[in-house]
């Protein structure tokens, strides 16, 4: 009898946490859907794994998503993993004068992204019987800090999105999981909040021994999904080691 390989979808798959985590989940056995807006990169990184398919998919928009899923329909094997990876910060002014549109934006992807990518995969995660959840938050979903407004409201509100869901599934084969990571260097996720200004984005980890890197968080992010069904990892906080909270960094000079 020919074992069906578990499928496993990351979003925000073309770069750091997520092309990390597509990767490490390759390795796990998993058939990997890798997806995520540029569709060069998706490609050369299924090229890569070879166990693996790439969606260009925008989680924004309702119809990239229902493609994403009609991808996975189409594919041989049970979705037993989701992990909720896309998001992203913009700017870091003060409430005063922050950006609407950043806002916006930071709600659309992080909220209201991760509900549309969830609400569209969790019916095949539950046929499988052995569905799993992991949405990648941030200490920002629990911590304030000056400057971070937007990006702090908007993992909050994933927060809460991913508790709830949590409750309304109890009873279901489908594991709610949250890891939330503090300083991790990328290439872009600080460039991109500073709006590419490379000097701001490395002044972040300015002084900063070893902040975690991705690959960090995607072995996280294995070992969570790959517990037994009846171990649900409810939320995973993890921290370089040099960070001992949010405003507690320790930087060499």
């Amino acid at each position: 009898m020919v074992r069906m390989v578990n499928i496993a979808v990351v979003t925000g798959a073309s770069s750091g946490i997520g092309a990390a985590t597509a990767r490490r989940l390759a390795r796990e056995g998993f058939h990997v859907v890798a997806a995520a807006r540029r569709a060069d990169r998706l490609t050369a990184l299924a090229d890569e794994l070879g166990s693996a398919t790439a969606v260009e998919c925008d989680i924004t928009n309702d119809a990239s998503v229902a493609r994403l899923r009609e991808v996975i329909e189409g594919l041989d094997g049970p979705l037993t993993l989701l992990v909720n990876n896309a998001g992203g910060a913009r700017g870091a002014d003060p409430v005063e004068n922050g950006s609407i549109i950043d806002w916006q934006w930071m709600y659309e992807v992080n909220v209201l992204g991760t509900m549309r990518v969830t609400q569209a995969l969790l019916p095949a995660l539950e046929a499988s019987g052995q569905g799993t959840i992991v949405t990648v938050g941030s200490t920002a979903a629990f911590v304030v800090y000056e400057g971070g407004g937007g990006y702090t409201a908007a993992k909050h509100a994933q927060n809460a999105l991913m508790g709830t869901l949590r409750l309304e599934l109890a009873g279901k084969p489908v594991r709610v999981m949250e890891i939330d990571p503090g300083m991790v260097r990328t290439d872009e996720f600080a460039l991109n909040r500073m709006g590419g200004d490379r000097s701001k984005a490395d002044a972040v980890y300015q002084g900063v021994r070893e902040p975690l890197v991705a690959d960090d968080i995607a072995d996280c992010i294995a070992f969570m999904a790959t517990r037994a069904h009846h171990v649900n990892i409810d939320r995973l906080v993890i921290r370089p080691l040099a960070q001992a909270a949010q405003h507690k960094v320790v930087r060499e000079k």
